[in-house]
């Protein structure tokens, strides 16, 4: 089952349920996934690579959104952003632990023949790709910094 169609299942389950906040979360990813699709030319199918970004995206969105709430101290749309975003993440790939990451970024810096902070670019491109939807960005790019010593 795609991540398109097990939106589309929990949209119905929310809807029947009742529940507000994961019906709006579900919605916005449903709306952002046809946005995608007709984007790209007509009714195009989206691959698992691209709606993995999508939520990611979303998820990132409602983060910053509910830090900035909470700078405001508007607790109400601080909660209702952090309990969307908790929603959205349900559909991203388990997050990986420190160890597993630094591992795989090892092998990616060993794949690349990367040597010094000059090579960042060739490990990240590498393992931006690689590491996809288990990873944030920003974690990726520290302990890239951190094994080559920048």
């Amino acid at each position: 089952m795609s991540l398109t169609e097990k939106i589309s299942s929990d949209l119905i389950t929310a809807m029947k349920a009742k529940d507000k906040v994961v019906l709006e979360a579900i919605r916005a990813a449903k709306t952002a996934f046809t946005l995608a699709r007709t984007e790209k030319s007509g009714d195009t199918v989206l691959t698992s690579e691209e709606e993995l970004k999508i939520i990611q995206k979303l998820v990132k969105q409602r983060r910053e959104s509910a830090a900035i709430y909470k700078e405001q101290n508007r607790p109400d749309l601080y909660e209702k952003e952090v309990t969307e975003a908790d929603v959205l993440e349900k559909y991203l790939p388990a997050k990986m632990s420190d160890g597993e990451l630094l591992n795989i970024i090892k092998g990616i810096i060993e794949r690349v023949g990367a040597k010094s902070p000059a090579d960042m670019g060739k490990v990240m491109g590498v393992a931006t790709k690689e590491l996809a939807g288990k990873a944030d960005g920003k974690e990726i790019s520290a302990k890239v910094k951190q094994l080559l010593g920048s």
